[in-house]
């Protein structure tokens, strides 16, 4: 969908607008929304671990028992159909973690009831059908279904990556199979002569894998923050793209990272891609801004929900001020589309009115959180 206008380890980094102190390091070889519910649900619902399978416990043994059971309860919970639901072949379960997927990708099906989706009307043509199924097959955490077996899921599977807008935004697609493990963010992947770029990781399957490599593989993967880096090692190993992550996200599960950001930045792939160090959501969250075609993916750093653009401050890890110091620094950058990693994507219709916007909406958080 889109729309158009008519504190932690360390102390977080503050704007710069020097360069002097950046740099690309190299790996050592050896080595929710109105509101994104989505991490706070998740914590809360999903279990400490996974229990063991039955099929790999004894089936005598107490842990085969207790996994059964498990996974019972848990398709049983999988296929319970929220009573919010309307009548018929869609539904959404009581797994839904409220990241808000499937409503901004079919509108026309689903809406927030009760802090999670629900279906309030059933597809009525070929072209809503289709919405809804690609909103199936991208939730995060499988909890869309359809009452009967659908036999024309698997046209709407072919249809990923989803080309953004073919005219406006050639090459820039939405790959779609969003993975839990980043809370439901939303992956895009660029085609470029100079090297395809995949933005955050999707959910690895070898059917977008595949489509992927029709369209030419990928050369990198950008990580705009440490939470939306998901199967990022699978792709990894099946498309050998390096992978991009500021040094300040740099956990366990990336210490292998090939190309770790250092410093401010900004950092340049090429003539046509920069690297925005934009900290405050996570001390390494990074915007990349595609200059051919005006458009910057902003993760986490800015969003756009049902209500108005948002830096979701409740999820903030590092410094709600540095964050919107951070959104301010994108006044002086040329673009006119905001492509999310949460919510709606935002067309404006000039640079002079993204930067009207922009500025206003620092103002307004800035006197908001003046007083807190």
């Amino acid at each position: 969908m889109i729309l158009s206008f008519a504190p932690p380890r360390s102390q977080c980094l503050g704007p710069s607008s020097s360069s002097s102190s950046s740099s690309v390091a190299a790996a050592d070889p050896r080595r929710r929304l109105p509101s994104t519910r989505a991490s706070l649900n998740r914590e809360r619902r999903a279990p400490k671990h996974r229990p063991q399978s039955a099929s790999s416990a004894s089936p005598s043994s107490p842990a085969a028992a207790a996994a059964a059971a498990s996974s019972s309860l848990s398709y049983g919970r999988r296929r319970r159909r929220r009573p919010q639901n309307v009548d018929g072949d869609f539904f959404v379960d009581t797994t839904c973690i409220d990241c808000d997927t499937c409503r901004w990708m079919a509108p026309q099906i689903f809406m927030r009831v009760d802090e999670m989706s629900a279906v309030f009307k059933q597809p009525a043509n070929e072209e809503e059908r289709l919405k809804a199924l690609q909103a199936l097959i991208s939730c995060p955490t499988s909890s869309i279904h359809t009452e009967k077996p659908a036999p024309d899921v698997l046209v709407a599977h072919e249809t990923f990556p989803i080309p953004i807008d073919e005219q406006k935004l050639p090459g820039v697609y939405h790959c779609g199979y969003h993975s839990e493990k980043s809370y439901g963010a939303s992956s895009y992947l660029i085609v470029r002569a100079e090297g395809n770029i995949l933005i955050d990781s999707p959910r690895y399957t070898e059917r977008l894998a595949r489509k992927i490599e029709m369209l030419g593989g990928a050369h990198s993967m950008f990580l705009t923050h440490k939470d939306d880096v998901a199967d990022h090692k699978k792709w990894r190993e099946r498309l050998g793209c390096d992978r991009i992550l500021h040094s300040e996200d740099l956990e366990d599960s990336t210490a292998e990272i090939e190309i770790k950001l250092e410093g401010r930045g900004p950092w340049n792939l090429g003539q046509d891609i920069e690297l925005i160090h934009t900290p405050g959501h996570m001390e390494g969250s990074v915007c990349l801004l595609y200059k051919p075609l005006e458009v910057i993916f902003t993760g986490d750093h800015l969003i756009m929900t049902p209500t108005g653009l948002s830096i979701v401050e409740r999820y903030n890890r590092c410094s709600v001020t540095a964050q919107l110091n951070s959104v301010e620094k994108l006044v002086d950058l040329d673009f006119r589309w905001i492509v999310p990693g949460h919510g709606r994507r935002i067309e404006f219709k000039s640079s002079l009115e993204k930067d009207l916007v922009l500025k206003e909406f620092v103002q307004q958080k800035s006197s908001q959180f003046a007083y807190i």
